[in-house]
């Protein structure tokens, strides 16, 4: 899926392409035994609509408030909780699995989409440059502590699980050699475009090796990574003026809120993905990301990278236990 099919729309291999929107690709689909965790609101409001029972994770609970006032107002049938989320806070992540187990539900998908773009340096509460605390970090943790959950909805219920990691195509535009393991923090070298793309290359590279792992142990869940493609959100906060001067130029390769959650939703329920893991998506179809996106080596050494960094802040979770022991 090139240029030419970005801009025509035209459809690949998936019946399905740049135009697609996220009801078109999940018509007909019936979720209705979906739990599902989301942190972007056109999703939940299409898997509300396709009958999921959906929970928002959300830094501004009031505007996931009105976004299910909204759902619900066109669906008074729609199954929606908010929950309160700062994915660049490792307490935060741990209160929201509290939270949400205590709402004694199962879990089948979960969707890890928010994130933020292009800000100048800063460190999280925790002491991590904030790109890579929210973007991958928050993500990280989120998923390890839902993730025996999600084991053992899959096992009782025999229906696939489904994990979905939104990353970017700005994954090949990082630092020269991927990661910056030895100077994450270093604010003499940051790039906020490079500190962007650092993150969204940890997105996939996180998919990549959380697909191993559960596939070495014969788990009946996926890992996907996708590219949403170019939306005018308030991702753009930090650039905002700059977006829409480039967007003037290039209106033809951005793309509706809709058509943006395509991808994510595709990924999510498609039928046809049935037992497709460790893979990346654009426009609906499943394209080749860089080489570093797609080396397992550094995808190992990410995840041993995080489970460290996480721990180093551990005492801040409530209820932690490391990865690699019984309790969550």
């Amino acid at each position: 899926m090139g240029i030419y099919s970005l801009v025509t729309g035209r459809r690949g291999a998936s019946g399905f392409g740049s135009a697609s929107t996220a009801e078109e690709v999940t018509q007909g689909i019936d979720a209705s035994h979906l739990t599902a965790i989301i942190t972007g609101l056109e999703t939940a409001r299409v898997l509300a609509k396709r009958g999921a029972h959906v929970v928002i994770g959300a830094r501004n609970v009031g505007a996931a408030e009105a976004a299910k006032r909204e759902i619900l107002k066109h669906n008074s049938s729609a199954r929606v909780h908010v929950l309160h989320l700062d994915l660049s806070s490792v307490s935060s992540v741990g209160s929201f699995v509290r939270d949400f187990d205590s709402l004694h539900l199962p879990l089948h998908l979960l969707i890890n989409n928010a994130g933020i773009m292009f800000c100048p340096f800063q460190l999280s509460q925790d002491g991590i440059e904030l790109q890579f605390a929210t973007n991958h970090i928050g993500h990280f943790l989120l998923t390890n502590l839902l993730l025996e959950k999600m084991k053992k909805t899959a096992k009782e219920s025999g229906v696939e699980g489904r994990i979905v990691n939104l990353s970017s195509i700005a994954h090949n535009f990082t630092y020269p050699h991927g990661l910056r393991f030895d100077s994450l923090n270093d604010v003499s070298r940051y790039s906020d475009k490079r500190a962007y793309g650092q993150s969204k290359l940890a997105n996939i590279l996180h998919a990549l090796e959380l697909s191993r792992r559960l596939q070495e142990e014969g788990v009946n869940i996926t890992v996907n990574s996708v590219h949403p493609g170019l939306i005018l959100t308030n991702l753009f906060q930090h650039t905002a003026l700059l977006m829409k001067f480039l967007k003037y130029f290039s209106f033809f390769l951005w793309k509706t809120i809709p058509q943006g959650a395509a991808t994510t939703c595709y990924v999510a329920l498609h039928p046809s993905l049935k037992g497709v893991t460790g893979k990346y998506f654009a426009d609906c179809n499943e394209v080749t990301p860089s080489k570093l996106a797609r080396d397992e080596s550094l995808a190992q050494k990410l995840w041993d990278f995080s489970v460290k960094l996480i721990n180093s802040v551990s005492s801040k979770i409530p209820h932690y236990s490391p990865p690699g022991s019984k309790s969550v």
